[in-house]
């Protein structure tokens, strides 16, 4: 009989290790997320980087979610090149991402509303690259349970569609939600061989903006972490990874009695999706195979650049008196735009763990970019993380690109060509192959 609850007999050898390692900056640092500085005054829930190592036929990845709002490469390359030094893992094959928390610090240098704590970000990569040793110090046999559950009703495509075609920022006037949501919350337990579970893979797409104010949190995606751990217990280390919701939010196109905002909404959240995260995995059967491999690639996309139309309409504005909206931003943005006609190189990753998949993408992604790549993957378990190892604003699909509503606006939050994403998620769809033939 076997020693815990699963029967181990025949099930590949893997080898597993998480950790957490507290990044929660000093108070008086500003918080991202909006566009005006709101600076840090309490801590509501401490910040962390938590890393995740699988070990399998000599090959290692490390998964690494932080509590921040987005992970710039020059916060994630010096991380990876310190952990390849450390440990020997490839630094393709670490996945650093974000869990995308609204009350988390600046993690972009140079911003001029929101000023970025210099002196902390430095200790960022440092701290990244000590939460994967300190997994690989705790490394132990393990099982891997995938498992995956639906949820559709805590949020909502936040992007509504006008009569006139083009879209908006919110629902007032809107015929409708201008997209869909993604309803699949996966989830893969990491089991040592007496059943214990030591960490839980949480992936499901959803803005992490349901706290506000002055105080640091991790928002919703902190509160699974804290649930998951009053069940399972304090050695269980919840890797969130953020899926596409470049245009998903937690209010609603219906009226609920729930409270919208603040810390106990992120409570409702965590609860609700840390329940489904245990029910996916429960009642599912551990990975038959293990094999890991990974490929990282840089996809070269132009960056927007500036047009006739768009200088119309900025001269346009900046002769008003009273500017609508965001154009102050939108105006000082133009004037300093540095990028036309150059080339972004985006980082694609793919991991692959028997029959999941793990597709680190980067930057804020609408929500159909994260479907198709599900649609095609080669994999039973496809887990999209966003806001992976680079940041270039949001990432739009192609003809959202051009309806002018928040998250596809250029300057204001787009950063690259219309036609970005697609491009993208033609690299990710390559790439997902290129993996899957390779173990085939």
């Amino acid at each position: 009989m076997p020693d815990g609850p699963i029967n181990t007999e025949g099930l590949p050898a893997i080898r597993a290790g998480s950790a957490r390692v507290e990044i929660t900056p000093p108070l008086g640092t500003a918080l991202a997320g909006y566009f005006s500085p709101r600076w840090s005054d309490r801590v509501e829930d401490p910040l962390f980087a938590k890393a995740l190592v699988l070990e399998s036929g000599g090959e290692r990845v490390a998964l690494v979610s932080c509590d921040v709002i987005c992970m710039p490469a020059d916060i994630a390359d010096p991380a990876r090149e310190m952990i390849e030094q450390r440990t020997g893992i490839p630094g393709g094959n670490v996945l650093i991402c974000a869990t995308h928390t609204h009350t988390g610090p600046e993690m972009r240098r140079g911003r001029t509303v929101i000023p970025a704590n210099e002196e902390w970000l430095d200790t960022v990569p440092g701290l990244i690259a000590e939460a994967v040793d300190a997994a690989l110090a705790d490394m132990f046999d393990a099982v891997l349970i995938p498992g995956r559950e639906c949820e559709d009703r805590l949020g909502s495509n936040r992007l509504g569609r006008n009569p006139d075609g083009t879209e908006v920022f919110g629902k007032e006037g809107a015929i409708g939600p201008a997209g869909p949501i993604d309803p699949e919350l996966l989830a893969m337990s990491i089991r040592d061989h007496e059943g214990t579970v030591r960490a839980m893979i949480v992936n499901y797409a959803m803005h992490a903006d349901t706290v506000g104010g002055n105080g640091i949190s991790a928002g919703w995606p902190g509160r699974v972490d804290s649930t998951l751990r009053s069940l399972y217990g304090e050695q269980c280390v919840t890797i969130f990874l953020q899926g596409a919701c470049g245009d998903i939010n937690h209010a609603h196109w219906f009226k609920s009695r729930w409270i919208g905002k603040g810390i106990q909404k992120a409570t409702q959240m965590g609860r609700a999706m840390a329940g489904l995260a245990v029910n996916a995995t429960e009642l599912a059967e551990p990975l038959e195979t293990g094999e890991i491999a990974c490929i990282f690639r840089h996809e070269p996309i132009p960056y927007y650049t500036r047009d006739e139309k768009m200088r119309a309409e900025v001269e346009e504005k900046r002769a008003m008196e009273d500017k609508p909206g965001r154009w102050d931003f939108i105006i000082q943005r133009f004037d300093e735009w540095e990028l036309d006609g150059q080339i972004a190189q985006l980082p694609i990753q793919v991991i692959r763990i028997g029959e999941v998949m793990i597709v680190g993408i980067p930057s804020e992604v609408f929500v159909e970019w994260g479907l198709e790549i599900k649609h095609w993957s080669p994999a039973q378990f496809t887990f999209v993380a966003e806001l992976a190892n680079d940041w270039f604003g949001y990432i739009p699909t192609t003809d959202q690109a051009h309806r002018g509503a928040y998250g596809a606006q250029p300057l204001l939050s787009r950063r690259l060509e219309a036609d970005g994403g697609r491009k993208m998620t033609d690299a990710v769809q390559v790439a997902m192959y290129d993996l899957w033939r390779q173990g085939s």
